[in-house]
């Protein structure tokens, strides 16, 4: 009787659909995991900056000062808060990181202090219904220089949004506010300024966000110096201010330039539209002052364009993997 054979395992052939697929599939599944979970975490980011964005109106009603006094201490402070919170996260390499910064960084600080001190003073120079219907053209502006600069394409629910929100300000400002043509121009060179820091934002994500913001604040204060009088602020009016670059200044920029670089630009500005509807809630929760019929419903929708637009977003199917193929 012939000893029984010994079965040889012989390897199995690799198949298209086989281990190497599968592994390659799980290896996308985990990058468009990464990608949803950075896409989450832009929105929170982008929001927490347009709520403390919003702020701005308030404190420039609870402070009577000149614009350009109101925007030394406003930087100062934020530089001072963004300045800690540089020390928590990097420790002794926080002045590394400010070194670090690279020209993409210092065009970022300093487009992003131009947009500061226009912003103050169009609020000065024209009405705060003018301002918002300005920038609120931010989501098509940002859709058009991204295609054109950085090659990406808008998705037309982000367009379609985009129109949205513009519409529900137009309706809360209403069509008989009136403004100042040297304040309108300056609220669009704002607009132009955070549209633009979108952009350096995304293109070059790996700027030390921190730092930048920090060095931003600071170069907008130090710029307003001469044209105010810091040093004849008193102390209730100083408390104020600090509460103004802590909030508006260091929490808005820090928590913009980390959630710009995870977005792409349209949507931030789109999310940015926000501060339109935010800002006379502020007014109303400390001042009493009741929102009118065209408030409670412009705002009504751009709350419903940006919260449709983000829910359409995050309930998107991951990508299917490519098909892998054998040659």
């Amino acid at each position: 009787m012939p000893p029984p054979r010994c079965q040889e395992k012989r390897p199995r052939a690799l198949s298209p659909h086989g281990p190497a697929a599968a592994t390659k599939a799980t290896v996308a599944t985990s990058t468009d995991a990464a990608h949803r979970n950075d896409y989450r975490l832009g929105l929170i980011l982008v929001t927490g900056s347009a709520i403390a964005w919003s702020t701005a109106g308030l404190f420039t009603r609870l402070i009577d000062l000149d614009a350009a006094t109101m925007l030394v201490w406003r930087g100062l402070f934020g530089a001072a808060g963004l300045v800690l919170i540089v020390l928590v996260i990097n420790g002794r390499s926080s002045f590394g990181a400010i070194k670090s910064l690279g020209l993409p960084g210092w065009a970022f600080a300093i487009v992003s202090a131009l947009g500061m001190i226009m912003f103050i003073f169009a609020l000065r120079n024209t009405s705060v219904a003018h301002a918002a219907v300005i920038y609120a053209t931010a989501p098509l502006i940002a859709a058009a220089l991204t295609w054109l600069i950085l090659g990406e394409r808008p998705s037309r629910a982000a367009i379609i949004a985009s129109v949205i929100a513009l519409a529900g300000v137009a309706i809360m400002v209403g069509l008989g506010a009136e403004g100042g043509l040297f304040g309108d121009l300056l609220a669009l060179g704002m607009t132009l300024c955070v549209v633009a820091m979108m952009l350096i934002a995304r293109k070059y994500p790996g700027i030390p966000a921190i730092p930048a913001a920090t060095l931003s604040s600071l170069v907008s204060g130090v710029l307003c110096w001469s044209f105010g009088a810091p040093l004849a602020v008193g102390a209730p009016d100083l408390l104020v201010l600090a509460l103004f670059g802590l909030v508006n200044s260091a929490a808005g920029i820090a928590l913009f330039t980390l959630g710009a670089r995870l977005l792409p630009a349209v949507e931030t500005a789109l999310i940015g539209a926000l501060d339109a509807p935010l800002a006379p809630l502020w007014v109303w929760l400390v001042f009493g002052e009741t929102p009118g019929r065209h408030t409670l419903l412009g705002g009504g929708v751009v709350f419903a364009a940006v919260a449709i637009h983000i829910v359409s977003e995050l309930r998107r199917k991951p990508r299917a993997p490519l098909a892998v193929t054998s040659d």
